[in-house]
């Protein structure tokens, strides 16, 4: 409308990298890059207008629908923009602005009623409060109120953390032996829960799993300690993206304790009956302990989520029938009675 009547369309236009608007009119985009080019020194070919907001690229037809004083970023030839979450990037990839982010933040949330936005302001200060570069109790003795004086480092009371939590999963197996009755099964599940905790103890409980100094893959965190949550048991993933990092402060430490490593296929309902009952028939020896291993104590089966991606409800997922004993096919052979040949009569 502005082109056809030849009037001219005031925009707000800033660069890249750019917190200063501009405010330019003209009467079509090739006009607005000629002006706004030369405001920001930059080469007119390959220039381009993106919306701030989203960033929709502007073309000739789409600005004469624009609003006045829409805000557009001015882009080289080389440049992207993906609207306004690309501005947040790069603001939070500098520490140069972040006191007087902090400053803005508390300011917001002392004013602001919005539930959604006063959760989204605190999240952002208590996460600003940050001292995940330090790791040792002299350094961070905020972290480490609460914490057994044995433990030095963060890493290390992080590996036992994980370490305690596996090994009540070694304590509900021996606890299921007082639920046996017959006394070949109890024998027999005894050894089996002997050898699980042997296997257990080789792999120093898979404290590693929460240890941020360990390789990247044994441990479920990144080299600075955030863990994702990796969603319910039936999903391959969280749809919230929950996070948290348990070394960058002592609050996130404690509400990291609330985060579950759930089972897959469940210890209770399932693992531990499977095999109670696989013991009815066979001997330990003939059982695969290192699959019931995987399922009781590993990543191949337990996964890291939120409290509010733990789905407490029947998962409704078995053992694999194949791997549950040993060379099963051999086993069941085994026990067919032998043909009994028959003789032939001359």
């Amino acid at each position: 409308m502005f082109g056809l009547l030849g009037k001219n369309k005031p925009v707000k236009i800033r660069g890249y990298s750019e917190n200063r608007k501009y405010g330019v009119a003209a009467k079509n985009v090739k006009e607005l890059l000629k002006k706004s080019c030369k405001l920001f020194q930059l080469p007119l070919t390959g220039a381009r207008f993106c919306l701030y907001e989203d960033g929709t690229v502007v073309t000739e037809e789409f600005f004469q629908t624009l609003a006045d004083h829409t805000e557009l970023v001015l882009l080289s030839k080389e440049q992207t923009w993906s609207g306004v979450a690309c501005d947040i990037g790069q603001l939070l990839n500098t520490d140069r602005h972040a006191d007087r982010i902090i400053e803005a933040a508390k300011a917001l949330l002392s004013d602001e009623k919005s539930t959604k936005k006063r959760k989204i302001l605190s999240d952002l200060l208590h996460n600003l409060d940050d001292t995940s570069e330090w790791e040792s109790r002299d350094e961070d003795e905020d972290w480490f109120k609460g914490v057994d004086a044995r433990f030095k480092t963060k890493s290390a009371y992080m590996k036992f953390n994980c370490e305690s939590r596996i090994r009540s999963y070694m304590k509900e197996v021996d606890d299921a032996t007082k639920t046996i009755e017959k006394a070949r099964v109890r024998t027999e599940f005894l050894k089996a829960s002997k050898c699980l905790a042997e296997m257990l103890k080789a792999a120093k409980y898979n404290g590693c799993y929460f240890d941020r100094t360990e390789k990247e893959p044994h441990r479920l965190c990144t080299k600075d300690g955030w863990f994702t949550c990796q969603g319910p048991f039936d999903q391959a993933e969280c749809q919230t993206l929950h996070s948290i990092n348990p070394y960058s402060s002592r609050d996130s430490r404690i509400v990291f304790s609330t985060w579950n490593l759930d089972h897959r296929i469940e210890k209770k309902r399932t693992i531990i009956p499977t095999l109670l009952e696989a013991l009815q028939n066979h001997k330990s020896t003939d059982i695969n302990l290192k699959y019931f291993y995987q399922l009781l104590f590993s990543r191949k089966n337990l996964k890291l989520v939120h409290i509010v991606c733990h789905k407490k409800g029947h998962h409704d997922l078995l053992c694999d029938p194949k791997k549950i004993v040993i060379n099963a096919s051999h086993v069941d052979k085994a026990k067919q009675k032998p043909k009994v040949k028959k003789r032939r009569l001359n």
